[in-house]
């Protein structure tokens, strides 16, 4: 690796489903496979560990009784920051000497351990979590499952490769979010999804031109067999939905707004890039949104943290 460059790997794989335990085991092992292939930070989809909570789109928010024992498994299954699962992820990253960003479903373990948080956790080369991000606004029935995050988890984090931070899923349709990234100088914009598509995947080149940055959106694939084997109580609501669930399609995009890496659709793999940070430099030439391109004089972003 020379200076100003990297290499990134978006993870496009599914979890085992519900699993705490095997999902940790498996993304360790991609954390590994990841390395190998010259992997400097390697990320993964939204909700990754222990897997996204589907159902919430296909059961109806009144079937209280179904929608609680649901909660509860999720609730058991997730991550206590600090416990003996993270400490399995930042291990692996240890030994790979690699940035780990993984989407985990994270337990308030600081309050009650009964509200769940979609999260973003950061892990250094050496093994220590250097960064923590909460989804701030959960999309529609995502707010019957996820509390709200915490602002002051917005932040961008200069490291030893890049300056990198991370929103999730829509909370990239977010604008201010966007530009408070922005104005921090990020580098790599992370972007964990359960989304995908054109739509999606445009929206991904379109923060990488706006921002001036490289963008990777990383999706998890899903099969229906998986959500059901797990969890057969939900047949009756899934007999309309097809063998996949979500099909992935991540992508990696340019500071140009090119696509660079994928997507990569309805199977497992890991995407690899080489980011060039002498090409984001030269992309500021003409279009820095919170530079020469901002009127400060006009406008002003205030971030309460």
């Amino acid at each position: 690796m020379k200076k100003g460059t990297f290499t990134v790997a978006a993870v496009q794989a599914s979890p085992v489903f519900m699993d705490l335990d095997a999902t940790i085991e498996k993304a360790c092992n991609l954390i590994r496979r990841s390395a190998k292939k010259g992997a400097d930070i390697v990320v993964f989809p939204e909700a990754f560990v222990p897997g996204y909570p589907d159902w919430i789109w296909q059961v109806p928010p009144g079937e209280i009784k179904l929608n609680q024992d649901l909660y509860a498994k999720l609730l058991e299954q997730s991550v206590t920051i600090g416990s003996i699962e993270t400490d399995r992820l930042c291990e692996a990253a240890k030994q790979a000497g690699v940035y780990v960003v993984i989407g985990i479903n994270e337990k308030n373990s600081q309050a009650s351990s009964g509200s769940i948080y979609n999260s973003l956790l950061f892990i250094d080369p050496k093994g220590n979590i250097f960064g923590h991000h909460q989804k701030l606004v959960p999309t529609a029935p995502e707010r019957t499952i996820w509390a709200y995050g915490n602002a002051s988890t917005v932040k961008v984090y200069e490291t030893d490769i890049c300056k990198v931070g991370g929103l999730i899923c829509w909370e990239n349709y977010m604008p201010l979010v966007r530009y408070a990234l922005y104005a921090e100088g990020i580098e790599l914009y992370l972007a964990p999804t359960y989304d995908e598509g054109q739509t999606w995947n445009a929206s991904m080149r379109h923060i990488a031109k706006e921002g001036r940055c490289f963008v990777s959106g990383c999706c998890m694939v899903l099969k229906k067999e998986e959500v059901l084997k797990k969890l057969p109580q939900l047949k009756p609501y899934y007999k309309s939905v097809g063998e996949f669930i979500n099909k992935g399609n991540s992508v990696i995009a340019d500071p140009n707004g090119e696509v660079i890496a994928g997507p990569l659709h309805a199977k497992e793999g890991i995407l690899l890039s080489e980011v060039d940070l002498h090409i984001l430099l030269g992309s500021k030439w003409n279009l820095d949104v919170a530079g020469h391109y901002a009127r400060p004089d006009a406008f002003e972003l205030t971030v309460k943290k």
